[in-house]
């Protein structure tokens, strides 16, 4: 089934021209022109991804990103910004942002970031649930569970999420978990799963304990792990 996208951007022009790229590239598109009609459309459609700008009169880009997870909505995320600040992009990820582009983008840059939230939305193909202590996660309906609670996850969320739980116990170095959730090179310099860390730390219950070693990576451990 042909993905359908969201595109949230009070531009007419820079709207139309996202819509035509990403309908060039196989998705089908919805347009919104300010945050109110984005979650409207959400509400009543099936989305698999919002490119949502942030500079927006009203309602701006976070605001509509805050009630969408505020609501229990994950549907990945792009944020679109003209901004310049790194504490403005950790703000968005800890949002539940899935991914930021920076204007002026290309739109060739554009359409492989959503290709690549898309994919990590979906993630791997197993036959059966994954279970470490409390914790459950099942990528072929994409829900988790912790202490009986479902979780309310983004798609970056639930894919590290997963390849945690996939690698139990053991450490798995920051270099892996950066190239297996967001497919960045060795050595990248970024600050982002850190913050997805403490994002998921938040969210799971007390079954589970992510341990950071530190200069290395992150173990998640079950109850009779903890150390």
């Amino acid at each position: 089934m042909t993905a359908t996208v969201l595109v949230v951007d009070d531009e007419p022009n820079v709207n139309d021209l996202i819509c035509d790229a990403l309908r060039l590239a196989g998705y089908q598109t919805v347009s919104a022109s300010h945050g109110m009609a984005a979650l409207h459309i959400l509400r009543e459609s099936p989305i698999a991804l919002v490119v949502l700008d942030i500079n927006m009169p009203t309602m701006d880009g976070y605001e509509v990103l805050t009630r969408m997870r505020a609501s229990g909505d994950a549907t990945p995320v792009i944020i679109l910004t003209a901004r310049q600040d790194r504490d403005d992009t950790s703000a968005g990820f800890k949002l539940g942002a899935d991914d930021f582009v920076k204007k002026p983008f290309g739109i060739e840059e554009l359409t492989l970031r959503v290709a690549a939230v898309l994919r990590r939305s979906r993630g791997e193909q197993t036959s059966s649930a994954i279970r470490v202590g409390s914790l459950t996660l099942d990528p072929d309906t994409h829900e988790a569970t912790c202490d009986e609670e479902v979780l309310v996850l983004s798609a970056t969320e639930f894919r590290l999420l997963q390849v945690l739980m996939e690698n139990a116990n053991r450490v798995i170095t920051k270099d892996q978990l950066l190239r297996q959730v967001w497919g960045f090179d060795a050595g990248t310099e970024t600050t982002v799963l850190e913050t997805y860390i403490s994002y998921l730390r938040k969210k799971l219950g007390s079954g589970v304990t992510i341990r950071t070693v530190r200069g290395v990576g992150y173990q998640l451990l079950a109850d009779k792990n903890k150390s």
